[in-house]
């Protein structure tokens, strides 16, 4: 009685009152997640930056990538185990059926949710209504277990049980670790449809659920082991078990998907090297599918099913990574009530001193897990978070050092009008990541070409930390003269930049843009780690890695490949 009034208040608490009735108010432009919630604290170019809430938002980003890791193993996993209970026969072929459904589930991510998920919302109803019915059935014969809903039980189970009831949090926790993904899965469903299905479907059956597994404990202690497959009766199992599969399917589903989105985000605001992003639905733009990223995560799932070899085993290490992105998204919230919000300081103390008080019990409950698995997930942040900050900060020494050899525009046009080169048909655009300032190509092909075209475009592509823009903001156009323009185009974080169609849909009396006379020229540079200063020899060096194994400039912003030209130049660190 007293674990289940924890199950009860941590499902009430942590689920719906801070993440459906706060934390999913934080949204930019309906969006949702903890990467979004750092760029909303970024908005402001008033304020400094802030660089410890940045990390906080990127490590809590980060640690997401060991739970779309852990989530799709423990979640197969456990539903698999189902059929142990049915009878031992099935013990030895656990792992490898388990297995089979993890390839399965990774391989039909390249087709993408367009299709499949028209029987995700059906399937998902059909789970919730089948639990909370076992649970009913389950209360119906013992109904005094809904007592549990009193807290006093829960004060007293930690009173009786001193620090092994503290210790039980870290098992508590795992009824609430969806609610991270809840928040950033936002964009795709929209704020109030999710809440409805929480208070309407999903969290009654859940209460009923574990109401109903604490009734059958009550009834007869020994169905502890398995108490959700021992619930039902024997007829049920086997379909329990299927059902519960395909559930735990989607549910990973979720979490990979979540996984390509962060990505993106992390792409478009700088904290990663260009990827490979295909789409797979013409009408909905967040449903997109990243290859290196979806292969990495199923062998790295694989892995951590023959590694822990049982769902109880990877319990610990589910449970740290999501209690500290939690942690992260509590701290945060505080600054995004009193800045977005415009809370006083008392009521926003009140509440986020609350629920952090919350949060780092559980944090501590499973902190002591470590040992047994807990690194893995902090390991993978770890590994994330360097990555993501050495790409942000290998990016604008890069820049630093090829503005030092540039010059302004306005002394390019004087030698342009002053000592006037040859110019040719066509128009040709220059990428420029230096505004105001002549992109090495340009200049590299007026000193090896000496011509330069009719019409000359530098432009600059910038991503906005919003997710979308409209599209009277999306370009600005600026004449120097002489045939040469500077274009800024402006992206959301959740945008494909593709630069072909943007041009498209430009109306300048100067600019006849005919996409079979224009060329795009890119400088492609070779990076060589110094020892000046900027970053450690080692993060050059890892910066360098990830910049040879980026997507194309060219692939990424969606250029015709036979309209490109690419001008190399080199640059040390």
């Amino acid at each position: 009685m007293g674990v289940l009034s924890l199950i009860v208040w941590s499902l009430i608490i942590i689920i719906s009152i801070k993440y459906v009735a706060f934390v999913m108010r934080a949204d930019n432009r309906g969006e949702g997640g903890i990467m979004v919630l750092m760029s909303l604290l970024r908005q402001d170019g008033k304020k400094k930056p802030r660089p410890v809430l940045t990390a906080m938002g990127l490590f809590g980003a980060a640690l997401l990538y060991g739970d779309g890791m852990i989530t799709p193993a423990i979640s197969v996993l456990s539903a698999v185990e189902g059929l142990e209970v049915a009878t031992p026969f099935f013990g030895p072929y656990v792992i490898p059926i388990t297995i089979t459904i993890l390839i399965s589930l990774f391989a039909v991510q390249r087709r993408g949710t367009a299709d499949i998920g028209k029987i995700f919302g059906p399937l998902m109803l059909v789970w919730f209504l089948v639990i909370g019915s076992l649970g009913l059935w389950r209360i119906f014969l013992t109904p005094g277990v809904l007592f549990a809903v009193n807290p006093v039980f829960a004060v007293r189970f930690f009173a009786d049980n001193g620090w092994l009831g503290f210790l039980i949090l870290g098992v508590v926790f795992l009824v609430v670790t969806g609610g991270e993904s809840l928040y950033t899965d936002m964009g795709h469903f929209g704020r109030r449809p999710i809440r409805l299905a929480w208070f309407i479907v999903v969290l009654p059956a859940l209460l009923a659920n574990y109401f109903g597994q604490g009734a059958a404990l009550l009834q007869d202690p020994s169905t502890a082991a398995f108490p959700f497959y021992r619930m039902a009766p024997q007829w049920a199992l086997y379909p329990l078990v299927i059902l519960a599969t395909l559930a735990a399917s989607v549910a990973s589903q979720a979490v990979i998907s979540g996984a390509f989105s962060i990505t993106r985000q992390a792409v478009q605001l700088g904290y990663s090297p260009r990827v490979d992003i295909k789409h797979t639905s013409s009408r909905e733009m967040g449903q997109i599918y990243i290859p290196g990223i979806n292969w990495a995560l199923m062998f790295c799932t694989i892995g951590l099913v023959i590694g822990f070899g049982a769902s109880t085993n990877l319990a610990a290490a589910y449970g740290v990574a999501v209690t500290t992105t939690m942690v992260c998204t509590s701290i945060l919230l505080y600054f995004v009530e009193r800045e977005l919000w415009g809370w006083k300081r008392t009521p926003a103390l009140l509440l986020t001193g609350v629920l952090l008080s919350i949060d780092l019990a559980f944090f501590l409950a499973n902190i002591v897990k470590v040992q047994k698995g807990g690194w893995f997930p902090l390991a993978v942040g770890a590994i994330v978070f360097t990555l993501m900050t050495t790409w942000r900060r290998g990016r604008k020494v890069l820049t630093d050092r090829m503005r030092e050899g540039t010059i302004p525009d306005e002394l390019f046009m004087k030698s342009v009008l002053g000592h006037p080169p040859i110019r040719v048909p066509g128009t040709a655009i220059f990428m420029d990541r230096t505004p105001k300032a002549t992109p090495h190509a340009l200049l590299h092909n007026l000193k090896h070409n000496k011509v330069l075209h009719e019409t000359v475009i530098l432009m600059t592509v910038t991503t906005e930390e919003q997710p979308h823009l409209e599209e009277k903001d999306r370009v600005t156009v600026e004449s120097l003269g002489a045939g040469v323009h500077r274009i800024n185009i402006r992206f959301g974080f959740m945008e494909d930049p593709n630069i072909p169609d943007v041009l498209e849909k430009i109306s300048h009396p100067e600019l006849k843009l005919d996409p079979g006379q224009t060329s795009y020229f890119l400088g492609r540079e070779t990076l060589v780690p110094t020892s000046r200063r900027g970053m450690a020899i080692w993060r050059e060096r890892l910066f360098i890695w990830m910049s040879r194994n980026a997507t194309s400039a060219a692939r990424f912003f969606s250029l015709p490949p036979n309209r490109v030209v690419e001008m190399g130049a080199q640059i040390e660190l």
